[in-house]
């Protein structure tokens, strides 16, 4: 479902950081060519989390946290994940710069924090994937887990 040739893969932008999305989630995919739209002088490059290159690159991120939310990994190493990855683009993407006094409103994190937690959580749903078979299932599984293991949503 990914399509690399849509998105700057780290190896073209070095200097850049790095956006780690759900490469096959339909909603994730339109959220991701939108945010990419906003990414006005190329400070992002994009990655799956299900290349290879992710676990390799940073093994402290496990495939829960990698489902769980997407993650900004900055040049110098700082994670965001989630709101709090928006909250940064907000900042840092003039395209989304009318966004960040919404998300930069004194105490008002844990909301969008718990906001983007259930649109995470539903986004297989709202791309029309649900796990009633196996294989739609194993999207939810790292890639070094078998179909037997449990099949967390």
């Amino acid at each position: 479902m990914t399509r690399p040739h849509l998105f700057p893969d780290p190896a073209q932008r070095p200097q850049s950081a790095v956006l780690i999305w759900d490469g096959q989630c339909k909603f994730c995919l339109s959220q991701v060519q939108r945010l990419r739209r906003f990414d006005l002088f190329g400070q992002l490059a994009y990655l799956s989390l299900h290349d290879p290159r992710v676990a390799e690159r940073y093994p402290d991120l496990s495939h829960a946290d990698l489902m769980n939310q997407m993650w900004v990994v900055t040049r110098d190493g700082r994670r965001f994940g989630g709101a709090d990855a928006g909250r940064y683009l907000s900042r840092k993407l003039p395209g989304l710069w009318w966004l960040a006094p919404l998300l930069h409103i004194p105490l008002s994190m844990p909301l969008w924090r718990w906001l983007y937690g259930r649109i995470a959580e539903r986004r297989y749903r709202i791309s029309g994937i649900t796990c009633d078979s196996e294989d739609s299932c194993r999207i939810h599984l790292p890639a070094n887990k078998s179909s037997n293991d449990d099949h967390g949503s």
